[in-house]
This record gives C-alpha cells, structure tokens and sequence, in this order.
C-alpha cells in the first residue's frame, strides 16, 4: 500500500485504475479522476467527490511510473509566477501596539480576484513563497478596521509525523481514518510594515475560534486540532507559544519521499493547537 494525498492505495486499486484507463482511452483526466473517486467511495465528508484530489494523487502516481495519464486537453496552464503589483506595494510602517488597533476581523478568501490578490502578497512577502494546495482549505485576509495586517492558510495535515502521533496516541488505522480532523497552518504572514506587538498571538487566538466553524460550513465537519511548523533557527515560534500552542518534538528533515535517512530539509519544530477538549478520544476513535 502506498499513500497519495492523505489515501493508501492497494496495489489491487492501482491495478484497476490501470485498467480504468486502458479501457477508456478517449477519457480526459477530469472524467478519470471522478470515475476513481465513485469506485473508491472517495469523498468529502459533505458527500461530494474528492476528484480535484484524486486528479493531484493520479498525476503523482504518474510521476512514480505507475501508469501513464492521457495527454492533457488543451494548452497545459503556465504556473503564475505573481509579478509584484501595486496591489501588494508597501504601506505606511504601522507600531501600534495590537490592544490600540482596532477590533481585528478574519476575511475568507472568496472568488478569484481575492484569490490572486492573497496569493501575489504570499509570493512577494512570505519566506516560503506561495505554492497551491491540494484538497481542503481555508485562507484568510486579516484586518485590522480597514487595514490589511496579516495573510494566513489552513489545508490539509502532514501525513505523517512521529511526534505528533505519539503526543495522540493513535494507532495508524486510527490516523488514516481520522487525519482530516487535523489542519495544517500552511502559511502565517504578518505584513513587513506592520510592527504590532502582540499582533500575531492575537490573531492565531482569534482563528483558534473561528476557523472550526468556518471548515464546518464549508466542509460539513469540524477539525480537532490544528498542527504547524517552525523552522528553526529562522522563527522560534513565540506567537505560537503566547497563543497556547504546544510544542511536540522536531521532523526529521527527511521529506515525503527521501531516498536517504539523512536530513536534506530544514529541521522544523512541531506545534499543535487542540481545537476541541476531548480530541484525543475523537481522533482514536
């Protein structure tokens, strides 16, 4: 078995999505992943199919020499590349000191125009750069009255982390099962000109609150626990620690899919935020 977006799949799946598209030649990558997803009862727990995930654990699957995919309909899409606009361009350097802001106030990223606006400023600001997420979601604009503050995103948990996985105490069919439950802070960006003291423990608090509801709506359930990253020495994760957050241990720098047991990425502290007070028990369930 082998994982791919969140789903181990048995070679005997594999083999039938072998078969799907040699019996299908004439079908777009579109049709196939959906096609996958109803054999596979692959869904969102609102029902609805997980084929734009499913499309992105097939390409993988490609990738690994498993199979080969029909050729892509049409002109293949550029990757954007997110050229600093003046919509993004510096503002006035703001040090007030978060309890003089005013009331701060979380936007859900909706529709393509604020969509390309949060991804020019993670491009053009964050360390990491913007790169998409596959599956489940959520970004946010942060303001503060009418000041945009900070940018921030939630998606889909690491597969697999040791320390986290001992601070639950799942075993793995419980952490297959139940690993939707937990979201992953993907990006946390404070503007470079907002120089608020306390700012980021005080927005990480606000979204502790808001965000399971706003999954729920969105995707008919509510995670349990939030996870993120630190790298270090880079950051050391003060926001995170003034916020309740709980630091578990460090990833072993590995990556998904190191040919080597020596570390060839940055070593990162593990942080997670129970969302609910009996998490344990749901994600062992």
């Amino acid at each position: 078995m082998k994982p791919y977006c969140g789903r181990l799949f048995t070679a005997d799946e594999l083999q039938t999505i072998r078969d799907l598209i040699e019996t299908h030649p004439s079908a777009s990558r579109a049709q196939l992943s959906r096609q996958v997803c109803v054999l596979f009862q692959w869904r969102k727990p609102n029902g609805a199919l997980k084929d734009m995930t499913c499309r992105v654990a097939m390409l993988r699957m490609q990738a690994d020499g498993l199979f080969s995919l029909p050729a892509a309909r049409g002109c293949p899409p550029r990757p954007p590349k997110y050229l600093a606009t003046t919509a993004t361009d510096p503002q006035p350097v703001l040090t007030d000191p978060v309890h003089e802001l005013p009331p701060l106030r979380l936007c859900q990223v909706a529709g393509s125009a604020h969509s390309r606006l949060w991804n020019e400023y993670i491009a053009r600001y964050h360390y990491l750069g913007y790169t998409p997420m596959a599956g489940s979601q959520s970004r946010y604009f942060v303001f503060a009255g009418e000041h945009l503050v900070a940018l921030l995103s939630f998606g889909a948990s690491a597969w697999k982390l040791a320390a986290r996985e001992r601070f639950i105490g799942w075993h793995e069919e419980q952490r297959q099962r139940n690993l939707p439950l937990v979201v992953n802070n993907a990006r946390f960006l404070i503007l470079p000109w907002i120089q608020s003291k306390g700012l980021a423990s005080k927005i990480l608090s606000l979204v502790q609150r808001q965000l399971p509801n706003d999954w729920l709506t969105r995707y008919g359930y509510r995670p349990v626990l939030m996870e993120t990253f630190v790298e270090t020495p880079r950051h050391r994760g003060t926001c995170y620690q003034a916020a309740n957050w709980i630091k578990v241990g460090q990833t072993t720098g590995r990556g998904k899919k190191c040919p080597t047991t020596k570390p060839i990425l940055p070593i990162k502290d593990i942080w997670l935020y129970p969302l609910h007070k009996n998490f344990r028990s749901i994600l062992c369930r």
